[in-house]
């Protein structure tokens, strides 16, 4: 085959109030605590099985700045992670910013809304972004799948946040999501 492999196509994922619920205050959405409190939304492991079904690589990209804020420790997040990938053994990958994120004290290229989470995911398990998607649930997710080229499903959580970009989808669900994105890339319906 000369080494030309086909470039595959995925869905990136945000973790927390896409993928989990997160702890909501004062309007905002946070990461919860530790794995104790970490809960999934009930329709996304049927979800995710219909997009791996569809042949969609599954990839979370999560910005998890506490760590390094001190807020949150590393362990307690891949604990967060390691009951993630339990309940969700599709997930090829999981990428992690760990940085603050303000640009005079912890700059970096992969915190969302910037696009490296997604690129360096891109690059090492050759994926077409324009034939891939990403679902999130702030202005931060939409921006960064814009950035790299992908389309942008938004989960709309009434969240007190406004967006800065509009997404290519807007729905209230991760199923809703799921349907979106199996329309736009002409998965025939499960029978």
């Amino acid at each position: 085959m000369g080494g030309h492999e086909t470039k595959r196509r995925a869905v990136f994922l945000d973790r927390d109030g896409v993928i989990n619920q997160p702890v909501v205050r004062e309007g905002r959405p946070y990461p919860p605590a530790d794995v104790k409190n970490f809960e999934l939304y009930e329709d996304v492991p049927a979800g995710c099985a219909r997009l791996d079904d569809a042949s969609f690589l599954l990839i979370v990209v999560t910005n998890q700045p506490d760590v390094a804020r001190g807020t949150q420790t590393r362990a307690a997040v891949e604990a967060i992670h390691r009951r993630m990938l339990d309940a969700l053994p599709l997930i090829a990958r999981v990428e992690v910013c760990w940085h603050a994120g303000t640009a005079w004290a912890d700059p970096c290229d992969c915190r969302k809304p910037q696009s490296g989470l997604v690129l360096r995911a891109a690059k090492a398990l050759n994926i077409d972004l324009t034939q891939s998607f990403l679902i999130g649930d702030r202005w931060r997710d939409v921006d960064c799948g814009h950035a790299a080229g992908c389309r942008t499903v938004f989960i709309d959580r009434n969240y007190s946040e406004p967006l800065k970009r509009q997404p290519d989808w807007r729905v209230k669900s991760f199923g809703e999501a799921v349907e979106v994105i199996l329309q736009a890339a002409d998965v025939p319906a499960a029978r």
